[in-house]
């Protein structure tokens, strides 16, 4: 089973191409004015580079958020386009869920900043079930949501938060400091999926955004 791998989340994405469960190669991009003006032009690349076509690809996975409103959509857009016109599966993948596979501890709190003073979070057991579902939230708040568990904080990023836990019990739990570079894990995840019976239909692929958009906030409050 071949699988293509798509996160173009946030500045930085990556991509993936693996063989079952196993990584064959895997490329950190960066797109600080987006990825709709260079995403297909890597992915023709990396295919080539590997001598494939699209049509070679069983699986298309990408990130479903989530992260960039812009970003999340090119991706999955992009992974469900190509299931489509080649008749292939199409899984989405929380990123908060491929971030959780960094992790080693039971129980794995994963961080995401989400601007606006606000954090992406979650906390996930080992075997991937969720315990505490995924939402935006301010750091304070998840510290007491997550109350005297023990866990292990995983994030890309973590520095900015390390502040809030000083003189906390928090404080003393690891940190994993997870790659930037999502994609392999978000297609090992997918291939798992597809073995355990997802049929991988483009037409039930939605985003995970967890906050809505600005445009959307705004329409609602006027419609108040």
């Amino acid at each position: 089973m071949l699988t293509l791998a798509l996160d173009t989340t946030a500045e930085f994405g990556s991509m993936a191409l693996l063989r079952d469960e196993v990584v064959v190669t895997e490329t950190l991009l960066h797109a600080p004015d987006g990825f709709s003006g260079m995403l297909f032009e890597r992915l023709d690349a990396l295919l080539t580079r590997e001598g494939l076509v699209p049509d070679d690809i069983d699986v298309f996975a990408a990130a479903s958020g989530p992260g960039s409103f812009t970003g999340v959509r090119i991706g999955l857009a992009a992974a469900k386009g190509l299931a489509e016109v080649l008749g292939k599966a199409v899984i989405p993948i929380s990123n908060l869920e491929a971030l959780s596979r960094f992790g080693t501890a039971p129980l794995r709190a994963t961080v995401l900043d989400a601007r606006r003073g606000e954090v992406f979070a979650a906390l996930y057991a080992d075997d991937g079930k969720l315990v505490i579902e995924e939402q935006v939230i301010r750091f304070p708040h998840l510290m007491e949501l997550l109350g005297e568990r023990d866990f292990e904080w995983v994030s890309p990023h973590f520095e900015p938060f390390l502040p809030a836990l000083v003189g906390t019990r928090l404080a003393s739990l690891p940190v994993t400091v997870a790659s930037r570079a999502l994609a392999a894990v978000i297609g090992q995840i997918a291939v798992a999926r597809m073995r355990g019976g997802d049929t991988g239909e483009p037409a039930s692929v939605e985003a995970n955004y967890v906050r809505r958009s600005d445009a959307e906030l705004l329409w609602r409050e006027a419609a108040l």
